[in-house]
């Protein structure tokens, strides 16, 4: 009998145990969108998508939620944004003027890596506090302001972690031409790591957009459209949450139609991602 050598058995268990675990995940995301789809595809129409809620809508009567669609775009939209203004400047001084064994720098990093574990009901509550203590109500300023700071963690680690990959020889040789830091930064470390930053930004929108603890009680809700940073916003998650906590088999029909188009939005932008990273890579020296 042929003796099997252990080094083989042992990797032959471990590709067997990657196997497993990406037909588990990928399973589980097909039966999350299958059960989304079969429960609210009946319920999704044109009116649903394109009107916002009248009278009676939350007992199963006429009207949409193109208020919630339009208000999770804003918002999710703009915390990122925000967020993206202080964490691309933390990660590149974290990669290029921060040294490779400066105590600010690994505190830094171990003080996002924290932050990005606290959960968003976390967020939510400090967001809370601040508008009080400002003197706010709920409003899309709010709920901007706290969906930014939750987004902020992951963004700033992610990209740290695309910017540490880029060569050092394409910065060393930025900096022997005659370029300054602040231009190596931006010309080169930025443009040969932008696939990957946009994957960062990508990721804190997908975040941003599908929570609804953290704007439970910042960007509060309303039946009409966004239209002022001072004044309350509808969201997806929060829709979803109201029409499921209904009796009627109608509206919770209709908060996996809702759930099914925040699906497809995240699906839009996750595809459109790729798309533009792929022109983006022309950049990229590999």
């Amino acid at each position: 009998m042929k003796r099997i050598d252990p080094r083989h058995l042992e990797e032959m268990v471990f590709l067997l145990l990657m196997r497993l675990a990406t037909l588990i995940l990928v399973g589980t995301l097909f039966l999350i969108v299958a059960v989304i789809t079969w429960k609210g595809l009946r319920y999704l129409d044109w009116a649903m998508v394109t009107q916002v809620p009248k009278g009676g809508f939350y007992l199963g009567k006429e009207g949409g939620i193109l208020n919630a669609i339009l208000g999770s775009l804003v918002l999710a939209g703009s915390a990122t944004l925000l967020a993206v203004l202080f964490a691309l400047p933390v990660a590149l001084y974290l990669n290029l003027f921060a040294g490779r064994k400066s105590r600010l720098a690994s505190w830094c990093r171990f003080s996002l890596d924290v932050l990005g574990g606290v959960p968003s009901i976390v967020f939510g509550a400090f967001g809370f506090l601040l508008m009080v203590a400002w003197g706010m109500r709920a409003s899309l300023l709010g709920g901007t302001i706290t969906v930014a700071l939750m987004v902020f963690p992951t963004m700033a680690r992610a990209m740290d972690e695309v910017l540490r990959i880029v060569p050092r020889e394409l910065t060393e040789a930025a900096a022997a031409l005659g370029a300054t830091p602040l231009e190596t930064a931006l010309r080169v470390s930025v443009r040969q790591a932008l696939p990957g930053l946009l994957t960062a930004i990508l990721i804190a929108f997908g975040r941003g957009i599908g929570d609804a603890a953290s704007v439970l009680f910042t960007a509060g809700f309303t039946d009409s459209l966004p239209g002022s940073l001072l004044r309350p916003v509808a969201t997806l998650p929060l829709a979803i949450f109201f029409q499921l906590g209904s009796p009627l088999p109608e509206v919770q029909g209709r908060a996996y139609a809702a759930a099914l188009v925040l699906t497809i939005l995240i699906l839009i932008v996750s595809l459109g991602s790729r798309l533009i990273g792929k022109r983006l890579t022309r950049h990229v020296i590999r």
